[in-house]
């Protein structure tokens, strides 16, 4: 395992394929409770989410900046997994693009109950969760 502040190629090539992260945000329960989440690597090096603005995660994130997204390689493949930590920043604007385009990524949008499911998203009100990555640990095998 390794851990500095930036991604390396290999990272990048993880973190941009259609997998489930991690989240965990500091203020929690101990031990921590991670949840499944969609997620996109911004090209400027961020990662990038949407949830409700009154979810749990965001009031608690409100209370302490802090999280850390974790990403694996699924099972069947060579054990890799990307993990990045440090302060997120809640936006107003922009998450139902972003909701969109992960829609797009994880979801198979020419059937039409995703469509539905898609539409059902965008109707209701998002945040978009930035998380500005300090430090970046990994494991390849």
């Amino acid at each position: 395992m390794s851990a500095d502040t930036s991604l390396t190629a290999a990272d990048v090539e993880l973190l941009r394929r259609p997998l489930h992260g991690f989240l965990t945000v500091a203020a929690g329960p101990v031990p921590a409770q991670p949840r499944p989440v969609w997620f996109e690597l911004a090209d400027d090096g961020t990662v990038q989410l949407f949830t409700g603005p009154d979810t749990l995660k965001v009031r608690r994130l409100r209370r302490d900046p802090r999280a850390s997204l974790v990403v694996a390689a699924p099972v069947g493949e060579r054990e890799h997994w990307v993990s990045v930590a440090g302060p997120v920043t809640v936006e107003p604007d922009g998450a139902h693009d972003l909701a969109a385009r992960l829609a797009a990524r994880y979801w198979d949008l020419t059937d039409p109950v995703r469509q539905q499911d898609l539409a059902g998203l965008l109707a209701e009100d998002q945040v978009r969760l930035v998380l500005h990555p300090e430090t970046i640990g990994r494991f390849a095998y």
